[in-house]
């Protein structure tokens, strides 16, 4: 039987006792006036900062987002049904923040950090969704390729790691596949995917997850939804809490994709928001600081300097288009902050033409430096064919006689403009893109049918990885192409194109 030496007791816990100091914790509470519209008007919240948590009654939060000398205005983030004029209400002391942490891999939470997938989520460490961006002496030149798989897009239009790449057209053209695309590509890279949705349907947004899942790619990917049934607060809040969880791996050293999908929704949100505060409104019912809502979220990606780790953040923001208008409020301001954007047209999507990316109104103000050797070696003249081709294309459908130079080159860019359709299925590796740039300059392609376009490059690829498998394996693992390569590579095509012809 134990026994227990109780003689101790007493002096064990007069000295517990001696050195116990109670903490002390003071909050703030005031009284709720007004409730209407989710926008909860507060007396007594003196001391409130702006964008701290608020807790009212029946565990219902809300956001502090006007500051008066007597009263605050603050933002309900779930529904507020209990939240009536003479309610109580706490000030937490916290700033708007959300969890962040390799748990969070492979999960689809919301924009304040619960899980949104039926599984339990334990997070220990928590970043702010508002947060400074690094400043000019912290960052690095953009000159690591974020390649795509798209053979249109990383050949003309390359985005680098660290950039802001603008995805831009109008509905149903692509700008989500292509944005899907990008992720992943990203298996075997070790890039880090967070993808935003703002104001979609739920529905959308499952289909979207169940496609990742499929693939693979949701292992190192993390979903921040906020669907239409959420509140314009939580849909505003969302693509800044998908900030913050990739700048903990940005800062951990790493290299992240953040998909902001879309902007234009975003946009909406706040303006919601901003009318019902009963903040001034501008032009299209818009609040004057719908520039810097969107300014300070994209300036937060970038390539850090090797002192802070040289991790990156590509930011792939999407912005939706009225009837093809890029000159609208919204899509000229992202334009402007970003750098380059990817412009998506419906003509092109509707002729079949998919990617359906117009080369003309297209850019990327990285450009070349954000591609591998190998893709420079081959791709230099790509993009001014292509546009030289839909600008003949134009003139020629008029029925114009054209002499036999133009007649050359009208066949050649329409066999071009066969060879950069892709499917959503398919992504192509460096190798693969190489090998039919490097198509394009052997005199054949003039001769190739259009109609036979799409079954001579399935075979042209099959015979490659057949017959060339490790000059295509060195040039994916170099993402080089040496003089003796390239040759191989070239002679290896002619070889093909012959017994073709034959």
């Amino acid at each position: 039987m134990l026994q227990f030496d109780n003689t101790n007791i007493g002096t064990f816990l007069k000295e517990k006792l001696q050195d116990f100091t109670p903490e002390m914790v003071n909050y703030q509470y005031g009284t709720v006036i007004s409730s209407q519209d989710g926008i909860v008007t507060v007396k007594g919240l003196s001391g409130a900062k702006y964008g701290e948590l608020l807790e009212f009654e029946n565990d219902t939060y809300g956001m502090a987002m006007d500051l008066g000398l007597d009263k605050v205005s603050a933002c309900l983030l779930t529904k507020g049904d209990y939240v009536t004029p003479g309610s109580m209400v706490r000030a937490t002391g916290r700033i708007s923040d959300v969890g962040v942490g390799d748990n969070l891999l492979g999960r689809v939470v919301d924009p304040i950090g619960r899980s949104l997938d039926g599984k339990p989520l334990h997070v220990t460490e928590y970043r702010p969704t508002e947060f400074p961006a690094p400043a000019i002496m912290d960052r690095s030149p953009v000159n690591t390729p974020m390649e795509t798989g798209i053979l249109a897009v990383d050949s003309m239009i390359p985005i680098g790691r660290g950039q802001r790449e603008l995805i831009i057209g109008d509905r149903q053209t692509g700008k989500t596949t292509i944005a899907l695309s990008a992720m992943m590509n990203q298996k075997e890279s070790g890039v880090i995917c967070v993808y935003c949705a703002i104001g979609q349907k739920a529905s959308s947004v499952s289909n979207l997850v169940h496609t990742l899942e499929e693939d693979g790619t949701m292992e190192h990917t993390v979903v921040v939804a906020a669907p239409a049934s959420n509140s314009a607060t939580m849909q505003y809040l969302a693509p800044y809490a998908a900030c913050a969880i990739a700048e903990y791996f940005m800062y951990k050293g790493k290299d992240v994709l953040v998909v902001y999908d879309d902007l234009s929704k975003h946009a909406v949100a706040y303006r919601t928001m901003s009318l019902l505060l009963k903040r001034p409104s501008g032009r299209e019912a818009y609040p004057g600081d719908v520039f810097y809502l969107h300014s300070r979220l994209l300036e937060r990606a970038a390539k850090l300097s090797p002192e802070l780790g040289g991790g990156s953040m590509t930011a792939l923001p999407i912005v939706e288009t009225m009837a093809g208008d890029i000159s609208a409020y919204i899509p000229t301001n992202v334009i402007s902050i970003t750098d380059g954007q990817i412009y998506l047209e419906s003509e092109l999507f509707h002729a079949g033409i998919r990617p359906a990316v117009n080369v003309g109104l297209s850019v990327s103000r990285v450009g070349r430096s954000a591609q591998y050797n190998a893709m420079k070696a081959v791709s230099g003249s790509l993009r001014l064919e292509v546009a030289q081709y839909r600008d003949l294309a134009v003139f020629a459908q008029f029925g114009a006689d054209v002499d036999d130079t133009t007649r050359a080159l009208l066949a050649k860019g329409a066999n071009i403009t066969e060879f950069l359709k892709q499917s959503k299925e398919t992504i192509h590796p460096l190798s693969t893109q190489v090998a039919l740039l490097t198509l394009f300059d052997i005199p054949f392609m003039s001769k190739l049918k259009t109609t036979e376009v799409a079954k001579f490059q399935e075979k042209l690829l099959a015979y490659l990885q057949e017959h060339e498998m490790e000059l295509m394996a060195e040039i994916d693992r170099t993402k080089q192409l040496t003089l003796e390569n390239g040759k191989a590579l070239r002679h290896a095509i002619e070889t093909f194109a012959r017994y073709w012809e034959e």
